[in-house]
Order: C-alpha cells, then sequence, then structure tokens
C-alpha cells in the first residue's frame, strides 16, 4: 500500500469524528449562547403579553404598598385609595365584587378588600356594611402606598402577599377577570 493512502485513511476518520463532535457540541451549546445573546441584547424577544394589567413580579408585597390588617387568604382583588373613596374607588369596590362573583366555583379561591388611609363618609361606611358584607376592609399607609404611585388602584395579591397585577380606575372587569382565571388556572397556591 501506498504510504499516503495509508495517512489518509487515518486522518479521513478522525477529522469526521472531529467534525461530529464539533455539531453535537455546537447542537447543544449554541440555543444557550442563543437564548443569552438575546436576553442580554433584547432581540427576537416577542413584544406581545398575555396579561392586561400591570405586572409586578419583583416580589414586592402587600405591606410594601402600605396595607396594614390582616387582608385574609387566597388570591385577594384589592382596591387601595388614598383618599376617602370617591367616585374611581367606589366602581372598583363595586367591579372586584362582580369579578369575584364572575370567578364561579373558582370563587372560593379568592376575596376581595379595600384599603383606605382615610376612611369613607358615614353614607358610603352604611353602604358597604350593607351590601358589600364579604369586603374585607383594611389600613393603607398614605406615605408607603406613594411609592407606587397616586390615584385609585385595583391589585391582584397572590396568597402569599405578593403583588402581582395592578390596573388603574376604569379598567374592564373582563381584563382583570381574565387574568385572575388565567393566575388560578396556573397556580396551586389558595
Amino acid at each position: 500500500m501506498h504510504p499516503s493512502l495509508h495517512l489518509e485513511h487515518q486522518v479521513g476518520p478522525r477529522t469526521r469524528g472531529r467534525l461530529q463532535l464539533l455539531l453535537i457540541l455546537l447542537g447543544v451549546l449554541g440555543p444557550m449562547l442563543l437564548a443569552g445573546a438575546m436576553y442580554q441584547w433584547r432581540f427576537w424577544v416577542p413584544e406581545g403579553r398575555t396579561f392586561h394589567g400591570q405586572l409586578h413580579g419583583d416580589g414586592q408585597t402587600l405591606a410594601d404598598l402600605g396595607v396594614t390588617g390582616q387582608p385574609g387568604g387566597g388570591w385577594q382583588l384589592l382596591v387601595t385609595d388614598t383618599h376617602g373613596c370617591a367616585a374611581d374607588c367606589r366602581e372598583l369596590v363595586y367591579l372586584a365584587r362582580q369579578i369575584h362573583i364572575g370567578l364561579g366555583r373558582e370563587a372560593g379561591r379568592a376575596s376581595h378588600a379595600l384599603a383606605l388611609s382615610a376612611g369613607p363618609d358615614a353614607d358610603y361606611a352604611a353602604r358597604l356594611t350593607r351590601e358589600y358584607p364579604q369586603l374585607r376592609r383594611l389600613g393603607l399607609d398614605a406615605a408607603r402606598h406613594a411609592a407606587f404611585g397616586s390615584g385609585t388602584r385595583l391589585w391582584i395579591v397572590d396568597p402569599l402577599g405578593n403583588l402581582v397585577l395592578s390596573y388603574p380606575a376604569g379598567v374592564a372587569g373582563k381584563a382583570v377577570l381574565d387574568d385572575l382565571r388565567h393566575l388560578l388556572k396556573l397556580s396551586r397556591l389558595g
């Protein structure tokens, strides 16, 4: 046998094996490197989302929001207002109750609450007692709440007291109900 043919025979399989190893490594490490680059430089990241409110996924809790008192267990629809619960607040309190009712058989996993820094007027306080018997009433530290902005908001709070989503006054009830149903479907808590 000619010496150059013998050398070519040994180099061919070795080179082919290295090429196969390189392709396997590229197949395993390539997607991880691509995902890391996509995260780092924010390219090819989808802009769409499946929730309607403002996401609060940074570990902030009811205590950070300034809520005082015993909120109760399960998922919560919480209305916060640093004033005496004017028209926007009253609409959100009504909406929170309707969303809670709209959960149907899942309603036992949630509740609705109102946190105010100043009590409502006497007429509305009596109305809350009469028309909203299941509504939990909590206190609100206005100074701590100010870090989250001003105005009346509706919050979805998980069973551990973490803030999940928030909505401004005037939000569509169907959007909040869809978000809460999705969270209940995904969660084993509450």
